[in-house]
């Protein structure tokens, strides 16, 4: 059974970045292979592990309901989908990476998405972790990962805004009654000490904070140069402290 992480968070926090640092931590020490899902229609987590990416599942689900009436006599529509699902699935040394792409437009996707629900949880079995990138809302995961997901990190900055973000985040998953086994608040790209104000905010809304993130000058370079996240050395701040926050939450999972 995979162990799921997903990763949520207001856009601007580094949520991306936080993904593919646990990514990129967990081939360090060889725990793959990891099976990376992109579900933020804002997909830009392939350019972070290095991967180019042709196919979306979101295309591949409007395409699927355009053809679903001429496919040729005898073929079965989840044999077809199931096909072309695994040729959007992008395999590399250690990881795969499934990119969901926008999200559906006019017409029914019922089928479509039970055929996808279905896919995803039998590749699931294929990997002992499964990382999902997910938009600031929660409602795709009651959709995408039926079986639950073991981890949930709400990436934040330092910034009450965002910290707003990630209490209603947090909300949310309780609202839709999503089968999450523990959630933590990720404080990300920290420069110097959290401030008391966003303390208090966070000790008031009862969010457990897992760890913090610094600011890492390194991935702003690979970033600014449009280079991937495997370019980071292991020995790297932000890289670091991922590793220390993985620590911690398998430990609390009571897996090693």
């Amino acid at each position: 059974m995979a162990f799921t992480i997903a990763v949520a968070g207001k856009g601007g926090t580094g949520k991306t970045t936080v993904t593919g640092l646990i990514v990129q931590r967990l081939l360090q020490e060889k725990a793959g292979p990891v099976l990376a899902v992109d579900a933020d229609p804002n997909a830009n987590l392939s350019e972070l592990l290095g991967f180019e990416v042709e196919t979306t599942v979101g295309g591949l689900q409007a395409e699927t309901l355009k053809k679903i009436h001429d496919l040729p006599a005898g073929v079965p529509l989840d044999r077809y989908m199931e096909y072309e699902l695994h040729q959007a699935l992008v395999e590399g040394e250690g990881i795969d990476l499934l990119v969901m792409g926008r999200g559906e437009g006019t017409g029914c996707y019922c089928v479509v998405n039970h055929i996808l629900r279905r896919y995803l949880d039998s590749i699931q079995e294929n990997y002992p972790y499964v990382i999902l990138d997910n938009e600031a809302g929660m409602e795709h995961l009651s959709r995408r990962v039926p079986q639950g997901v073991d981890l949930l990190l709400i990436v934040s900055d330092a910034n009450p805004v965002a910290i707003r973000s990630a209490v209603r985040i947090d909300a949310l998953a309780d609202e839709l009654k999503l089968k999450i086994r523990k959630r933590y608040l990720v404080l990300n790209n920290l420069q110097g000490n959290v401030p008391e104000q966003v303390s208090g905010q966070i000790a008031r809304a009862g969010l457990e904070v897992l760890g913090e993130i610094p600011h890492d000058e390194a991935i702003a370079a690979l970033n600014l140069e449009g280079r991937p996240l495997s370019e980071l050395g292991p020995g790297g701040l932000a890289l670091t402290a991922t590793k220390k926050l993985l620590e911690k939450a398998l430990r609390k999972e009571e897996r090693v």
